[in-house]
């Protein structure tokens, strides 16, 4: 176990033990962090995000002090809701530039450690976390099963483990599918730009594309229509900063894989988890499980 303390759990180099990474991948999101740190993000706006993503999550279930990780932490933004809560934190990322961005989010969460590391070198004991999350991260490596597997090898049995993997719009219309398919070939063109040109592309995506689809759901939902289907819709009480923010992350990453539901539930319970529940709305799909079997711990 890790010494309270807010600080790093010592360099990994993460290109030498690490096999389930892209480092493309991995750079772009340093890139990303860097660019939108959240410092910018509106409270209210962070605490709804925070609490759509964490509404199935069993708080009430954790042991006191308990002790978990943040896999994929990115600028931690999520880490923000999670360290105040809980007895330590790990904060766990292949990018150094992004656990730049991460230590001075939480600076003053003396609680959070960090670790520069991929999901397949995860330097935490197995069978030691009491909980574990990983949001908008493993659908980004090359293997997520496998990256779910060793997640879920770091867990004591009974812990909970949140995750939130891209859908593959099973529950959508096959016109939104088609609508869909066109936006992921701009993303293979987009990914692959210096990052200075996707910025600046992204951007422009969400001035022209975002922002106007957004808004004009807000003002349908005015009006009393059902914009569930409309796409961007989830966008519509959000600030440009946010559409920013996920335009560049959308459109700006070089790899990515959807889900079904089904196939995240027979993932999960392949990986040693169950008592697997979803959310019911938007983002899809999150859910969360536990670990009931020793399924997790084989690589």
């Amino acid at each position: 176990m890790t010494p309270a303390g807010n600080h790093d759990a010592g360099p990994v180099p993460v290109a030498e033990r690490a096999r389930n990474i892209d480092s493309r991948t991995v750079d772009g999101f340093g890139d990303e962090w860097h660019a939108f740190d959240q410092s910018r993000l509106d409270d209210a706006e962070w605490r709804t995000l925070f609490d759509r993503y964490f509404s199935i999550f069993p708080w009430d279930s954790l042991p006191a002090h308990a002790e978990g990780f943040d896999l994929g932490c990115g600028s931690g933004r999520w880490a923000r809701g999670v360290a105040g809560r809980v007895g330590k934190l790990h904060c766990i990322d292949p990018s150094a530039k992004a656990l730049d961005v991460a230590r001075r989010a939480l600076a003053n969460c003396p609680q959070v450690s960090f670790a520069t590391a991929a999901v397949d070198a995860i330097p935490l004991p197995d069978g030691s976390q009491d909980f574990g999350y990983s949001l908008g991260v493993l659908h980004h490596v090359p293997d997520t099963e496998a990256g779910l597997r060793a997640c879920v090898a770091k867990l004591k049995f009974g812990a909970p483990f949140l995750l939130y993997l891209y859908y593959a719009f099973d529950n959508k219309p096959m016109w939104f599918r088609a609508v869909w398919k066109v936006s992921d070939l701009a993303r293979r063109m987009v990914s692959q730009l210096p990052f200075a040109a996707r910025k600046l592309v992204t951007g422009v995506l969400a001035g022209l594309v975002y922002w106007p689809l957004a808004r004009g759901a807000a003002l349908a939902e005015r009006l009393g229509a059902n914009v569930s289907n409309l796409p961007l819709s989830p966008y519509r009480h959000l600030t440009f900063y946010s559409m920013r923010t996920d335009a560049l992350d959308r459109f700006g990453t070089r790899l990515e894989h959807r889900f079904t539901r089904s196939e995240i539930g027979a993932m999960m319970r392949r990986c040693g988890l169950d008592d697997i529940r979803f959310r019911e709305d938007v983002p899809y799909w999150v859910a969360c499980g536990r670990r009931t079997n020793d399924k997790g711990t084989s690589a």
